[in-house]
């Protein structure tokens, strides 16, 4: 079912991560790509950030998606988490769901991306209704988002 935040509405900005913890997630991962960590040491670094700043949408962001390609159950809860926090935090932001979050706004991106993220786990797992539940959600919060839908 969409939520069908009407155009028009303000648009809501998440608070930033606590912290250094975006910073750190964000290295993590680039230490990852450029081939100077292994995953299981990435892993590492993120549940000690995400164990630090248990707030931080970018570490439960990017557990979820170290997790998505080899263990897609803890991907789904690390997103769920993620989601979980967001909406948290998007609610002490002044966002009372009719406003849209969007992708532009950089501190958005981390509850964005846990929330495409859910939508990729729960279809890995055949939540059907979940995933096109989340996927009007994403719509909703930013139709110009450059999530994969």
């Amino acid at each position: 079912m969409a939520i069908d935040i009407p155009f028009g509405q303000p648009v809501s900005v998440l608070s930033d991560d606590p912290g250094d913890s975006a910073e750190r997630a964000a290295q993590a991962q680039a230490a990852l790509e450029a081939g100077d960590i292994e995953p299981a040491a990435c892993r590492e670094r993120l549940s000690a950030i995400a164990s630090q700043h248990p707030a931080s949408l970018s570490a439960w962001a990017a557990l979820g998606e170290l997790a998505l390609a080899d263990d897609v159950i803890a991907a789904y809860a690390f997103f769920r988490v993620g989601y979980h926090r967001g909406l948290d935090r998007a609610r002490a932001s002044g966002w009372n769901g009719t406003q849209q979050l969007r992708w532009q706004d950089e501190p958005n991106r981390p509850f964005l991306r846990c929330l495409n993220g859910l939508r990729q786990a729960a279809e890995a797992i055949g939540e059907a209704a979940e995933v096109t539940r989340i996927s009007h959600f994403l719509r909703d919060l930013d139709p110009d988002h450059p999530l994969d839908s």
